[in-house]
């Protein structure tokens, strides 16, 4: 089998979904690696790279969709770039990456239409053995970083409590709102820079773990029972649970420098949880980085993928964050994939055992037919019989 590597087309985008020290891996598996000439460079990783570990180059992108039989993105297909990819992927071929099943469905329905078997790392089940596949938590804990270092680098107040000879200078406050992977690594990086954090989540679960990363967990007086769902990750709550945490959020928010959103919902909006009235209330100075700005953004008046100044108030909505960290993005978003291909790949050839979760829970599309339950309900589309056919 040919493992192809595309140069990634997505606006912005700079990692790469392979790099050459995953190659020899996958020769060891059985496979042939191909890569597009130019692929890794904006990551860090050159062609030459590439051609030192075993992987053949190939100069045309139509050639390199026309001879994989697999192909490894960071996105879903696009036509960016005057390079349609979805015309060029053929039937029979296989695609794995992140592939936002659940905010891009036209796209999934095409890969179905074209007979393309497809696994989308997204759905990946919470489960131990699928830790060393886990993309989303890789390139969170990147995002997560990142934030921090982009507010501390925004806001008009030093971070770390300094004595000086002009005077004390207190320590900058600092907000991070949602504690799963990205917030708990905000938390961490602005904690090692040296600011006083504060954390929320609607998980009282998760207390610990922010305490034990140098922050003070803020609790509001909410009935949280309800808020925590499958696979660790919160849910959709009613207005009116929503609208008694933006009153108590904002008494938080005031008294900070620095608020960093994370609060996301798969497949639903993001909740709003910072209002204007709230954003008024802060400090001339002070910044908030919604890292949900792509999912609707977690206040009021973010606008994804731009930068903001309202009432001396900086709001920034990044999207993408992972790929501003390319090359060790990359070396993680590779492993992750090499790790599930090392599970999906048995002598040479695509095993898809059904019976075997991660497998199960990721395939999207085969045979011509959206086969992967969550999708499928979410789509209307009816129960598949043992077989993979649509009941009657």
């Amino acid at each position: 089998m040919i493992v192809g590597v595309p140069a990634e087309s997505h606006p912005d985008e700079h990692r790469v979904a392979l790099i050459p020290a995953m190659v020899p891996t996958l020769i060891e598996t059985g496979l042939e690696v191909l890569v597009e000439e130019g692929a890794g460079e904006h990551a860090g990783f050159p062609d030459k790279g590439y051609q030192e570990q075993g992987a053949h180059l190939e100069s045309d992108r139509a050639q390199l969709f026309s001879s994989a039989d697999l192909l490894l993105k960071v996105h879903n297909l696009t036509s960016e770039a005057g390079a349609n990819e979805m015309e060029m992927i053929r039937s029979g071929q296989v695609l794995l990456g992140l592939l936002n099943p659940l905010g891009n469905s036209a796209a999934i329905e095409q890969l179905a239409a074209k007979g393309t078997t497809s696994f989308a790392l997204e759905f990946l089940p919470r489960i131990s053995r699928a830790q060393s596949m886990d993309a989303l938590t890789s390139m969170a804990m990147m995002a997560g970083y990142k934030a921090s270092l982009m507010a501390a680098n925004t806001v008009t107040r030093m971070y770390p409590m300094m004595m000086t000879a002009a005077g004390t200078i207190t320590p900058a406050r600092v907000f991070v709102i949602g504690a799963g992977v990205a917030g708990l690594e905000a938390i961490a990086t602005s904690h090692r820079l040296g600011a006083v954090v504060q954390a929320y989540d609607v998980r009282p679960a998760v207390k610990e773990q922010v305490e034990s990363l140098g922050a003070k967990f803020v609790e509001l007086e909410l009935d949280t029972e309800e808020a925590e769902g499958s696979g660790g990750y919160a849910q959709v709550m009613d207005e009116d649970f929503y609208r008694r945490q933006r009153e108590l959020m904002a008494q938080v928010v005031a008294q900070c420098d620095v608020v960093i959103t994370t609060a996301l919902i798969p497949g639903a909006k993001a909740p709003m949880l910072i209002t204007r009235e709230a954003v008024e209330g802060m400090r001339p100075g002070s910044v908030i980085i919604d890292l949900a700005a792509e999912g609707g953004g977690n206040c009021e008046l973010t606008q994804a993928g731009e930068t903001l100044e309202i009432h001396g108030i900086t709001i920034m909505g990044p999207v993408n964050l992972a790929s501003a960290l390319p090359y060790h993005a990359s070396q993680m978003y590779s492993k992750n994939l090499t790790s599930f291909l090392q599970n999906l790949i048995k002598e040479g050839e695509i095993h898809l055992n059904q019976e075997d979760p991660i497998i199960a829970d990721t395939l999207l599309t085969h045979q011509g037919e959206i086969v992967n339950s969550r999708l499928r309900e979410r789509l209307g589309l009816g129960e598949l019989d043992p077989a993979g056919n649509p009941k009657e």
